[in-house]
């Protein structure tokens, strides 16, 4: 059966009482309401609910396990009162003015059921007493002597807290103590507050408040202190924020007893001689962000100073500048790049020439650096709509030489054609050398090829340079190879015929352009006419497409991928050994010229 259900047969109790005979019917009855826990301030009303529907029996309140009365007479408890519809079961409890003495543990009973409320527990809350505090309502006191201010907050259930304010701030470091009175229900609360006399000022207000559960809006009361002390400052700046290079107002407010005898002014500990007053108007730039202006005012019992920056907006200044550096290859390269701004500023790594971020913070580190991460990178940094810098610095990557060249390059047959080899290396090359068929030239002149070495910013341009060139430059591989003290690189460059360009596309073109010309200065006169000629004039400037087509192309840059790797790995004696086979097989698949200009003639014509 549910908690709080008794079964009970009316008959069978009144047979028990004799008045009358055991009945089959059997009635249930069960509480519809209970009383609950409660917490009441003292002097309030409060109502304990008991409804038990269909029950027309005796009724008893028990309080603390003593029963206040029978049925409704709670005559012996003027403030209790049974209040409800008795025939609908309801047998409330009603308190007025709930007192201490209402604190206990109630319970609504149906004597004839044998049915009992759950218990419920009254709590009764007491607001201290009105707190007092000694000495008030003014102390005196003179300056120098510290001031111990104690509030008594009594009679309260439970203790009272007590919380000290001054100027609507609350004042922290007071210390408390708790006496229990002898009913053993109700405290007693003492707080003492300890106040030096340079915290403090002739005419400020004390408050003591306090509060409990009875009364959350707290009781108080209050003292004026009346005592000389040194001046208690305050230095306004105005306005703030302010952009760089505009006019900016202190104002230094003081309040002492005895009066204000001096002001002077100071910044970056730097006394202002010219200024003597409350007020110092200056035009601010970045020092007043980092160097404050302080404001010492001075009465007849000694000096108070007080200091602020100013907010003043800046754009970005260099506070510790990134160096260059030269490290190893595979080793970690770390830049540090400081800037100081107002308001708070965004710092950017990146390196010349690309778009990405490496870094938001003043320390770059570039772990295991390879060879193409030397270059130039550049800190900067972002003060939002006030201005930017930046700083540029060098990463060089010692390791050994790479090569970067056009591995086709082309040439007029006849005329003196080049080859060139550009070359970045840390430290610089030892040694560059150009090696084809049997022959190996470092520098100077060797029959028809030349070779000139020339230095740049970026790196070494290495240049085999060959008078009249004859069909066999053609069909040789040369090799361009450099060495430093960290290792070699090596490139396979070939050359390739360069069509010249024929005689009637020169004088085609020529002609386009001065008919193109003549068309233009006509156009004021007859826009319609001209405006037909203009169109077959740019109709006779295409006159030839010329379309090179190498089917060999792949072939070839698989040779040059594996010729380059037999080139690193062995001497250059070695190379040349391999260079002569790889020629022999690169002349054996090359197509006959005949036979590459009727291709190249059909490419184009499959491509117009």
């Amino acid at each position: 059966m549910p908690d709080g259900v008794v079964r009970y047969d009316p008959v069978n109790i009144c047979s028990e009482r004799g008045a009358g005979k055991p009945s089959s019917k059997v009635s249930y009855a069960m509480f519809s309401q209970q009383p609950q826990d409660l917490v009441v301030v003292a002097g309030q009303p409060v109502t304990l609910p008991c409804s038990i529907p269909g029950y027309n029996g005796v009724v008893l309140w028990i309080k603390d396990g003593l029963a206040l009365g029978v049925g409704r007479d709670l005559s012996g408890y003027p403030r209790y009162t049974v209040i409800g519809d008795h025939s609908t079961g309801e047998h409330h409890l009603r308190i007025q003015r709930v007192e201490l003495m209402d604190d206990a543990i109630f319970e609504c009973q149906a004597i004839q059921a044998a049915m009992r409320s759950r218990p419920a527990r009254l709590t009764v809350l007491v607001a201290p007493e009105d707190p007092v505090i000694s000495g008030g309502p003014v102390v005196s006191l003179r300056a120098g002597d510290p001031l111990n201010l104690t509030c008594h907050a009594d009679n309260a259930k439970p203790a009272a807290s007590i919380i000290w304010i001054r100027n609507g701030e609350v004042l922290n470091g007071a210390m408390y103590s708790k006496t229990l009175l002898r009913d053993g229900r109700r405290e007693s609360t003492v707080s003492t507050l300890y106040l030096s006399p340079t915290n403090m000022e002739t005419g400020q207000q004390i408050i003591c408040k306090a509060s409990n559960k009875a009364v959350p809006n707290g009781k108080e009361t209050s003292v004026t202190i009346d005592i000389q002390h040194l001046p208690l400052v305050n230095l306004s700046v105005e306005p703030q924020p302010i952009l760089e290079g505009n006019l900016v107002k202190f104002h230094c407010s003081a309040k002492a007893n005895p009066p204000v005898t001096l002001y002077r002014w100071a910044k970056g500990g730097s006394v202002i001689k010219e200024v003597s007053g409350d007020t110092y108007e200056v035009i601010v730039d970045h020092s007043f962000f980092t160097e404050p202006v302080s404001c010492e005012v001075t009465n007849a019992l000694g000096s108070t100073n007080i200091s602020r920056n100013v907010d003043v907006y800046f754009g970005p200044r260099m506070a510790a500048e990134p160096q260059s550096l030269q490290v190893d290859l595979a080793s970690d390269a770390v830049f540090n790049c400081a800037w100081t701004g107002n308001p708070s500023l965004t710092i950017v790594w990146m390196k010349r020439g690309s778009g990405v971020v490496l870094s938001n913070e003043n320390i770059l580190t570039l772990k295991a650096v390879r060879q193409e991460d030397a270059g130039k990178y550049v800190c900067r940094a972002v003060v939002p709509r006030v201005g930017a810098g930046e700083k540029e610095v060098s990463l060089t990557v010692n390791g050994p030489p790479t090569i970067s060249s056009t591995q086709t390059q082309q040439a007029l047959h006849g005329e003196k054609g080049q080859i060139k080899c550009f070359i970045r290396s840390t430290p610089p090359p030892d040694r560059i050398a150009w090696s084809w068929k049997e022959t190996v030239l470092e520098s100077g002149t060797s029959g028809r090829y030349t070779v000139e070495t020339v230095s740049t910013e970026e790196g070494v341009i290495s240049t085999l340079t060959m008078s009249n060139i004859v069909p066999a430059d053609f069909q040789t591989i040369y090799n361009c190879t450099a060495w430093n003290s960290f290792g070699s690189d090596t490139e396979i460059i070939r050359l390739k015929e360069q069509e010249s360009l024929p005689v009637a596309v020169i004088i085609g073109v020529a002609v386009g352009a001065f008919v193109a010309f003549i068309v233009v200065m006509g156009t004021v006169g007859a826009f319609c006419c001209t405006h037909h000629k203009g169109a077959a004039s740019a109709k006779n400037d295409i006159r030839v497409e010329i379309v090179h087509k190498d089917h060999n192309a792949a072939r070839e840059s698989e040779d040059h991928a594996s010729m380059k790797q037999l080139m690193v790995s062995e001497s250059v004696l070695k190379q040349l050994e391999v260079l002569q086979e790889e020629e022999k097989e690169y002349q054996h698949i090359k197509v006959h010229p005949e036979d590459r200009k009727n291709n190249m003639s059909k490419g184009g014509r499959e491509r117009r």
